[in-house]
């Protein structure tokens, strides 16, 4: 499992390292979890993975170690370090030692993901069809441009980042707990009202409350939301 799509996720928490090797795949990535420091080493060193995400404290060869490791025998390959410990000491350390970015944990799915999507665009990793159009709708992400009926539409980041997720999987009932831990990267209730807030903002901006108009988002009754494209 190697390309230019594939990442190496260093992790050896189950509870984190699962969830977030099915949403990298949500996202298009191929993901290989290793749960110690040695088994990450050995991958990282044999497989061409675009990017390594890697936990500061793996056991047996810590991730400083594995970092500095990787630097040496294959200094191309993007790294981001995750850690519990966010002092700036080990901020800077973490860096020293080769990380091209680095987020502290307990970390926002959604911010974790669009540092990943920033890697990936760097290492060459990112496919270059960025658009998604769907006639009278397009959204370019690497533009952060949302055009519908050729009007350009102002939307705040998290309502982008909202809209992009639902485009990106047409026709697709998404459940509430999957947007508001992709989006948000929390299930609890301030996102849950949060997510209905951001849902009306964004089909009065596309006009989906208007009469007559063709709806896009629409209300999956007890599971969540659809894109209509």
């Amino acid at each position: 499992m190697t390309g230019a799509r594939s990442i190496l996720l260093a992790e050896d928490d189950a509870a984190i390292a699962e969830p977030l090797a099915r949403a990298l795949a949500r996202e298009g990535h191929e993901c290989v979890i290793a749960s110690t420091g040695t088994d990450a080493l050995e991958k990282a060193l044999s497989d061409e993975f675009a990017l390594l995400i890697l936990d500061l404290g793996l056991p047996g060869i810590d991730g400083l170690e594995v970092c500095r490791r990787v630097r040496v025998e294959r200094p191309a390959l993007a790294v981001l370090m995750l850690t519990a410990r966010t002092d700036e000491v080990d901020f800077v350390v973490g860096l020293d030692a080769g990380a091209d970015d680095y987020v502290g944990k307990p970390f926002r799915l959604a911010e974790l993901l669009a540092r990943v999507r920033a890697l990936m665009r760097r290492s060459g990793g990112e496919p270059e069809d960025v658009v998604l159009d769907y006639g009278d709708i397009q959204l370019d992400s690497r533009a952060r441009r949302v055009v519908v009926d050729g009007a350009d539409l102002t939307l705040a980041n998290r309502e982008f980042d909202l809209l992009q997720f639902l485009m990106a999987r047409p026709g697709q009932a998404l459940s509430r707990d999957e947007i508001m831990t992709e989006v948000w990267g929390s299930t609890d209730l301030r996102s849950s009202k949060t997510l209905d807030m951001h849902i009306s903002w964004i089909r009065r901006k596309i006009g989906d409350d208007q009469t007559g108009r063709r709806k896009h988002i629409v209300t999956v009754r007890g599971v969540g939301f659809r894109f209509d494209p």
